[in-house]
């Protein structure tokens, strides 16, 4: 027997009369934040060659936001999942497929796209720099790698009845040839017995498409908090590296210098030795080579 409503109605008779346009519906679109790791361009001299993580913006070709630099995406297609789109976009993008991808959240604040009601599913990918070739969207007129800084400016704490308010404010700079962008944002971190949440807002803006600082500063939090405790960092690197360079693409990641010792630790059973080494140079001894230990996936 079919169940029916407390209006009479079954399932199928119910979908019939249904009229989707008698609630507001937003357009829902995909933002990526796509991270690399690079070697520096200017000249270091002997020793291994710095390293800077860098992210992928376009410069917006229309309106809104015409002149300004824009995470990569676009909307999702009646025919796909948020994760098919940020993919395709992706692949669109770059050239890249089949690399690491992940949801980070949902941006939904009233009035964040002029044109319309518009909520974000962003999600970060990282990918090998050597692989991607970059090539600008139909509304994008350039697409470049963007140096990242994210420096803490500021901090305060508000300790509650039972909680505590912790307040931080970063400045975030994004840097590409003649171009120079900065946002200041504030994440609060509200936390009691019953609850913890986590806002951003942004502060100030120079040269930043829509809400696309606030998305950044949360894709940088969240990469650093996984490359805190998880191997993340090795989808990074190629099939082969040194640990020095494995430990440089750390340091950079998470904006400080690490103790030897301390890095060895995080890493331990994330890599394995191979039996291969890197050329002797007059100025660089060979280095041991390692590569990820799949087991600790």
């Amino acid at each position: 027997m079919e169940l029916r409503d407390r209006n009479g109605l079954t399932e199928q008779e119910f979908l019939e009369q249904y009229r989707p346009g008698d609630y507001v519906r937003p357009s829902v679109a995909t933002d990526m934040v796509i991270f690399t790791v690079t070697d520096t361009e200017a000249d270091q001299g002997p020793g291994p060659v710095a390293k800077e993580l860098r992210m992928l913006l376009i410069r917006r070709g229309g309106h809104p936001c015409l002149g300004k630099w824009a995470l990569p995406g676009g909307f999702i297609e009646p025919h796909e999942s948020g994760e098919q789109a940020a993919a395709r976009e992706l692949e669109e993008e770059t050239g890249v497929t089949g690399v690491y991808l992940e949801q980070l959240r949902t941006f939904s604040d009233p009035g964040r796209d002029p044109r319309t009601w518009v909520i974000s599913s962003s999600y970060m990918a990282l990918v090998d720099s050597r692989r991607s070739q970059l090539e600008a969207g139909d509304d994008a007129e350039a697409a470049a790698w963007f140096k990242v800084s994210y420096q803490l400016r500021q901090e305060h704490k508000e300790l509650l009845e039972q909680g505590c308010i912790r307040t931080r404010t970063y400045e975030l700079r994004l840097e590409a040839a003649n171009e120079a962008l900065t946002a200041v944002v504030e994440q609060t971190v509200t936390a009691t017995p019953a609850a913890r949440s986590v806002q951003y807002a942004v502060l100030s803006n120079d040269g930043l498409a829509f809400d696309h600082a606030k998305i950044i500063a949360y894709a940088i939090e969240q990469l650093r908090q996984e490359t805190e405790r998880t191997g993340i960092a090795l989808h990074l690197m190629p099939a082969r590296f040194t640990l020095a360079e494995l430990q440089q693409v750390y340091e950079v990641i998470l904006g400080q210098e690490l103790l030897k010792a301390v890095f060895l630790d995080k890493v331990v059973t994330l890599v394995t030795a191979t039996n291969l080494y890197t050329e002797h140079t007059e100025h660089t001894p060979s280095r041991r080579l390692y590569q990820r230990n799949w087991g600790e996936v």
